[in-house]
């Protein structure tokens, strides 16, 4: 992506570094439109929520590590990301791959990593840094505006006017569907890509007992009386 591609968004606060430019291009090339605005929006609505906190870019965190998270944590739902493991665990192998091909050290690779693949851990990653936990508020908050945050007055209409919504949610949804459908170990019972899965299917989901029962055969059940 060349400075003249990065007009659409001068009015934003966006990181202009080489390595921000080379992964917001690979994130648009290879990502449905609707997941690449979210995306870029995550990283606009995790940074202002993190001016809320108190929290200064590049003084109180690395703004370009919190740029690279945001931008490439749905990479997953792509079908360069499809591998065969969870979207959100494929996307972070995904961005790991790419920046250490861009030479990006271990230690700042692992950071963003974490920050890909917790972003589904609410209560997880909102303990950890704020190169992670400001994913995870980002990503959040673009799709629910949900918790106790606030976007300046005219914010949001200024990022939706560079980065439109083009149905995000729904858009999501049906990658993360489509994936599980073909195949299914990528969304295993009790997690948000399975129950996403549930829905779409009308499945009901094992039990606790039967998940337990059927792959091990340990019988813990068996002759088992709860305490009273």
């Amino acid at each position: 992506m060349s400075t003249h591609d990065m007009s659409a968004y001068d009015d934003l606060p966006l990181p202009r570094t080489d390595l921000a430019l080379s992964a917001m291009r690979l994130a648009r090339d290879i990502e449905h439109p609707a997941i690449f605005n979210h995306s870029m929006r995550t990283y606009l609505f995790g940074r202002s929520i993190g001016e809320q906190q108190g929290l200064r870019p590049d003084l109180d965190y690395d703004d370009e590590l919190l740029f690279l998270g945001c931008v490439l944590h749905d990479a997953g739902l792509s079908d360069q990301g499809d591998g065969e493991q969870r979207f959100d665990v494929d996307g972070a192998d995904l961005a790991a791959r790419f920046l250490g091909e861009q030479g990006v050290s271990p230690e700042r690779i692992e950071v963003v990593w974490d920050a890909i693949a917790l972003h589904l851990c609410h209560e997880i990653a909102l303990r950890k840094r704020p190169e992670i936990a400001l994913v995870t508020a980002g990503a959040g908050f673009d799709l629910s505006a949900d918790g106790p945050y606030t976007l300046p007055a005219g914010y949001a209409d200024r990022v939706h006017a560079a980065l439109p919504r083009l149905h995000a949610a729904a858009v999501l949804f049906d990658a993360v569907v489509g994936q599980a459908l073909t195949k299914p170990h990528k969304a295993p019972p009790y997690t948000l890509p399975g129950e996403f899965l549930r829905q779409h299917t009308g499945r009901d989901w094992p039990t606790w007992r039967q998940l337990m029962d059927l792959p091990a055969g340990w019988h813990d059940y068996d002759g088992y009386r709860p305490a009273r």
